[in-house]
């Protein structure tokens, strides 16, 4: 954990890479069902094959929303949050599909330390998720993440 002055020291500076995410057509396909966007490209390997990918791709929202799980294993806690939340982004680009059957990380460079007002501090990332063995990132996004500190004497939980 680092507390929001030590945070501050490490603007522009890359501060986490998570590890590798399997992103097979088992979870393709859940997150197909959960968001209800079966198209063809996501779920039919056949008819995807006949496409330029060659077989089938993850939805761009499937990707971006692996950054929750990479960025609580890469990202560094804010030692005095008592909770934090996403925020949302200020711009998200898809820049390369990631195949089914690749495996995807998360890089974190951390942009911005800012007081929203007292008691929150907003982090803005610049989030690149990687894919393994391609040149292309698969997404590149400003990230925006709001924690809300404790109190003096406030009892913290991990954020």
């Amino acid at each position: 954990m680092l507390s929001v002055e030590e945070l501050k020291r490490l603007v522009g500076n890359e501060v986490g890479v998570s590890s590798w995410y399997p992103v097979d057509q088992a979870r393709i396909d859940a997150f197909a069902d959960v968001t209800e966007d079966h198209q063809f490209i996501h779920i039919d390997p056949e008819k995807a094959s006949q496409t330029p990918f060659g077989g089938t791709i993850a939805h761009g929202f499937l990707t971006l929303s692996l950054l929750s799980a990479m960025a609580l294993e890469a990202q560094p806690r804010v030692a005095e949050a008592r909770m934090g939340i996403n925020y949302g982004f200020d711009r998200v680009r898809f820049l390369h599909p990631v195949k089914a059957g690749q495996k995807v990380r998360g890089r974190f460079v951390l942009s911005s330390v800012a007081e929203a007002k007292p008691g929150e501090v907003d982090l803005n990332w610049q989030a690149t998720v990687e894919i393994d063995g391609e040149k292309r990132p698969a997404l590149k996004a400003a990230w925006l993440n709001r924690f809300y500190l404790a109190e003096s004497g406030e009892r913290q939980t991990a954020c």
